[in-house]
């Protein structure tokens, strides 16, 4: 039995809709073979899949981070724009493959215009040039009568891109990244690139590199550009066949925010800033199978779980967390997987869905009152992904928003047990209006329509209130989204 006691009076921050965001990359099969497909008959006349973006915007996604990732490091941006059949083939040095550069900056727009989500560019501060970054924000927002604007209009688009979020390089801490800097070599350069990017576009809002959150480079990075950037970044990958391992190692990511938090508070202070910088989670996922090559991870049931507890704990830190990008979307590490003829999802989609359809505008608190569980051993050790100091876990994870007029909770609660769990959600103040709406995530490990791909359960129905209680039962090893109205508050 667990109660989860949640009010209304205690909000904990305002829930960013960019938490929900995704990234793509010019790696395997996201790109090419995943989102655009030139010559399929599923792709509209911009090559698009429209089965890969039916079920992408269903997702709701807020936010599309391109085009890298480790791609991005050797990238030259103007190769991939004018005539499709003008543009010059590139070996690509992050992953071993061949770019065709038939998908670049306008196809990227236009892919997010269809989604409806945000542009998010990460810029090559590897083998790139400051003059290089500068020219592509002008041909995104530019509306003078300037060269590389004029190049925008001609290959067109008339209007600006108004792309706001541009990251300051990818991963350039690692040995594995071309053009690889010391933290004090990065935020002597991207002070450069800062200030000038702003010097062109005074509205554009910049992401520094980070790295796990709470290492000696995330200290240098805060402390160098704290007042230049909106966001500093965050990277994080868990995962394990071990069942325990897999679904608690996110919580990898709470220390990290907490460290970060600090960090940007204490820059704050020191430089006098009128408000720290936030945080971004540009890369998170469960990965661990597929470490080379296309990497097309076909996901488990409890990868599922393990993706709701991120979600989670995206919204009960959302007063510091103001976006994340679930990387990737299509085929490489991804909820969704492609073939000529269909595209299905993997387990790890549903939680996504769920969460970004359901959860509200304010997180409240709530406090979870059963079962918890420790770290197993080997997460007491483990770099990058150690849990000393932090637990014990709550059985069942839980995060809670409501709407601005108080009139509507969500909880988003992962039973991680492998039983059944009743719980009890009690409301602090007022009464529940009806029988709250319950979306349900399982898995028995039949297969889905792909060979290799794991189906998921998706079951709806209600769950009954008395006054100001309502009570549901969670399957084992279940995600589960709770919906209900608020009355005499």
């Amino acid at each position: 039995m667990t109660t989860v006691s949640i009010d209304l009076r205690r909000p904990i921050g305002e829930l960013d809709r960019r938490v929900f965001g995704g990234f793509v990359e010019h790696l395997g099969r996201c790109i090419y073979g995943g989102l655009y497909e030139e010559g399929s008959p599923l792709a509209d006349e911009r090559g698009f899949r429209q089965d890969v973006l039916t079920l992408l915007r269903d997702l709701r996604l807020s936010v599309l981070r391109w085009p890298g990732g480790n791609f991005v490091s050797n990238y030259h941006w103007q190769d991939g724009i004018g005539p499709k059949d003008e543009r010059p083939v590139r070996p690509e040095l992050a992953w071993g493959g061949t770019e065709s550069n038939r998908f670049g900056t306008d196809e990227y727009i236009d892919y997010c215009r269809a989604l409806g989500a945000e542009p998010y560019i990460c810029l090559n501060m590897g083998s790139g040039t400051l003059e290089e970054a500068l020219a592509w924000v002008e041909y995104c927002n530019s509306d003078r009568p300037t060269y590389w604007a004029d190049q925008r209009r001609r290959n067109g688009h008339e209007e600006p891109h108004a792309v706001s979020w541009w990251g300051l390089g990818n991963e350039i801490y690692g040995a594995w990244q071309v053009g690889a800097m010391s933290a004090d070599e990065y935020v002597a350069e991207a002070t450069r690139w800062a200030r000038a990017i702003k010097m062109i576009d005074p509205k554009a809002r910049l992401v520094s590199c980070g790295e796990l959150g709470w290492t000696d480079w995330d200290m240098r990075v805060i402390d160098g550009l704290a007042s230049l950037v909106e966001l500093h970044s965050i990277h994080l990958y868990t995962g394990s066949e071990e069942y325990w391992t897999n679904v608690l190692t996110p919580h990898a990511a709470e220390r990290a925010i907490a460290s970060a938090a600090t960090a940007l508070q204490r820059a704050a202070y020191a430089q006098r800033l009128a408000q720290p910088p936030r945080l971004v989670y540009d890369e998170w996922n469960v990965w661990f199978r597929n470490m080379t090559g296309a990497l097309e991870e076909r996901y488990a049931f409890h990868d599922a779980l393990a993706v709701g507890t991120y979600l989670n704990i995206f919204v009960r830190n959302c007063a510091w967390v103001k976006m994340a990008n679930l990387a990737q979307m299509v085929n490489a590490i991804a909820p969704i997987v492609t073939t000529p003829e269909a595209a299905v999802v993997q387990p790890i989609y549903y939680p996504f869905l769920l969460a970004s359809s359901g959860h509200q505008a304010v997180a409240i608190d709530a406090y979870v009152d059963g079962a918890t569980i420790e770290a197993p051993a080997e997460l007491v050790t483990r770099w990058p992904h150690r849990l000393d100091g932090l637990g014990p876990f709550d059985l069942v994870d839980v995060a809670a928003t409501c709407d601005v007029a108080r009139s509507k909770v969500a909880l988003s609660m992962v039973n991680r047990s492998e039983h059944a769990e009743q719980v009890d959600v009690v409301l602090r103040q007022g009464v529940f209006a009806a029988d709250a709406t319950v979306r349900c995530v399982t898995g028995d490990g039949s297969p889905a329509s792909v060979p290799g791909v794991e189906a998921a359960q998706v079951s709806e129905g209600s769950a009954p209130h008395k006054d100001a209680t309502v009570s549901v039962t969670l399957p084992p090893r279940s995600y589960v989204l709770m919906e209900a109205r608020v009355g005499g508050a």
